[in-house]
C-alpha cells in the first residue's frame, strides 16, 4: 500500500467533516428606527393638540403607529412525538419429484424453500420551550392595520452573549392596555435564540464527530 492512501483517507475525512455542519441564515441586526417615526408634525400656533402625538383623550397608549414600542411576552412550547413499525414477510416453496424419460427413472427430485423476514420500529420525539419577553417597534402599518413588528434583545454574560431575535404581524385588538401581547398571537412569527462567546462553542461539535454524523459516513 502507498504511504500516501492513508494520509489521503485522513484528509477526506476532515474536508467531509467540515462540509457537514450547515448554518442556518440568521436575520440581520436591528439597531435603526424606522425614519418615519421622526417625522412628527408641528402643532399649530395657539393650538393645544399636538398631531400624531403620542397621548389621546379618548384612547389609550396601545401602540398603533410607526415608530411604537411594543412588549412580546414570549409563550412558545412545542411538543412533537412520532411512532411507526414496519414488518414483512413472505414464505415460498418449490418442490419437483422424481419424472420417467423413455421409461427410466430420473432422479430429479428437489425441494427449494425461500423465506424473507423484515422488520423494523422508530421513534422520535422533540419539545421546546421559550419564556421570557422582548420589546419591538413598530416597522410599517399595513393598510388592513396589522402592525410589522421587529425587535432584538441583547444580553452579555461573562461567558458569551445571549441574543434573542422576533419579528411579525400583530393585530392592535391584540394588544391590552400595558401595550403588551402573547408571542402565540403573532402572524408569520420569526423566533430566533442564538448566542455568542465560549459558552456556544462549547455546545458545537468538533469536525471529526461532524463528520460521523454527516451522509459521507458510510456506517
Amino acid at each position: 500500500m502507498s504511504p500516501r492512501i492513508p494520509f489521503l483517507i485522513v484528509a477526506l475525512m476532515a474536508l467531509c467533516g467540515c462540509a457537514g455542519m450547515r448554518v442556518n441564515p440568521t436575520t440581520p441586526d436591528v439597531d435603526d428606527m424606522p425614519d418615519s417615526a421622526f417625522d412628527i408634525s408641528r402643532g399649530q400656533a395657539g393650538g393645544v393638540m399636538v398631531p400624531n402625538s403620542a397621548w389621546s383623550l379618548t384612547s389609550d397608549n396601545r401602540a398603533f403607529r410607526t415608530g411604537d414600542l411594543l412588549t412580546v411576552v414570549l409563550q412558545e412550547s412545542t411538543q412533537a412525538s412520532k411512532q411507526s413499525g414496519t414488518s414483512i414477510g413472505k414464505n415460498s416453496n418449490i418442490g419437483a419429484k422424481a419424472g420417467k424419460i423413455l421409461g427410466n427413472t430420473i432422479p430429479t427430485e428437489t425441494d427449494v424453500g425461500f423465506k424473507r423476514d423484515f422488520s423494523g420500529n422508530g421513534s422520535s420525539s422533540q419539545q421546546n420551550a421559550l419564556k421570557g419577553s422582548v420589546s419591538v417597534i413598530v416597522q410599517k402599518v399595513l393598510p388592513n392595520g396589522l402592525l410589522q413588528v421587529r425587535g432584538e434583545k441583547r444580553l452579555t454574560l461573562n461567558q458569551g452573549e445571549e441574543i434573542v431575535r422576533l419579528s411579525g404581524y400583530v393585530r392592535v385588538a391584540d394588544i391590552d392596555t400595558s401595550n403588551r401581547v402573547s408571542s402565540q398571537q403573532i402572524a408569520n412569527a420569526r423566533i430566533q435564540y442564538s448566542g455568542k462567546g465560549s459558552l456556544a462553542d462549547a455546545n458545537q461539535p468538533g469536525w471529526l464527530t461532524r463528520f460521523f454524523n454527516s451522509p459521507w459516513m458510510p456506517l
